[in-house]
């Protein structure tokens, strides 16, 4: 069965949003890049909300020439939203009905895993599902001190318990927390 892999950037501080607007990380940017990259290489669709994909989109649509985008470009996009209607980004497919049910199909079929970007309402469906089986959080060094509620990880919710699979430091200082269900 393939699994569904949550990659998230977060700040001490517990900041997921607006990460176009983060302070630069010095140095590690070429191990992050080669992580994300090896993530993308054990995945073969990408499940994304709205503005996450309207974010991506607004980046890697229209670009090539390094492994990453190349990669990003070509696989299967899985897009939960009620309000996008015609996608642009290639290979793009809007789910706009129930997401659990949906994943749960993603899931039975035969395929590589599944990379989710993002902590936001459909990482907590998935968990509220028990349909999330790993989380990379992507710590970077900084206390941002600023976002609303829908910027914060922390929600309210019911218990998930996962387990410390790995723990990777990048010369940025970037600490990246891989739990496993």
């Amino acid at each position: 069965m393939r699994r569904i892999i949550n990659a998230t950037y977060i700040t001490l501080d517990g900041v997921i949003g607006g990460v176009e607007n983060w302070p630069a990380t010095e140095g590690g940017d070429d191990a992050g890049t080669t992580l994300q990259t090896e993530l993308l290489g054990a995945c073969d669709a990408v499940l994304l909300g709205r503005k996450t994909y309207e974010s991506f989109a607004g980046v890697w649509e229209g670009r090539s020439g390094d492994p990453y985008t190349d990669r990003i470009n070509e696989m299967r996009k899985y897009v939960v939203s009620t309000t996008l209607r015609d996608p642009t980004w290639r290979n793009t497919t809007v789910v706009a009905g129930d997401v659990a049910a949906h994943v749960e199909q993603l899931k039975s079929e035969p395929g590589k895993d599944i990379v989710h970007y993002g902590f936001g309402g459909i990482a907590h469906t998935l968990l509220d599902h028990g349909l999330l089986d790993e989380v990379r959080l992507w710590f970077h060094p900084f206390f941002l001190r600023t976002g609303s509620a829908d910027d914060l990880l922390f929600r309210q919710g019911s218990l998930a318990r996962f387990d410390l699979a790995e723990v990777r430091r990048l010369a940025s200082g970037v600490v990246i927390l891989t739990y496993r269900t």
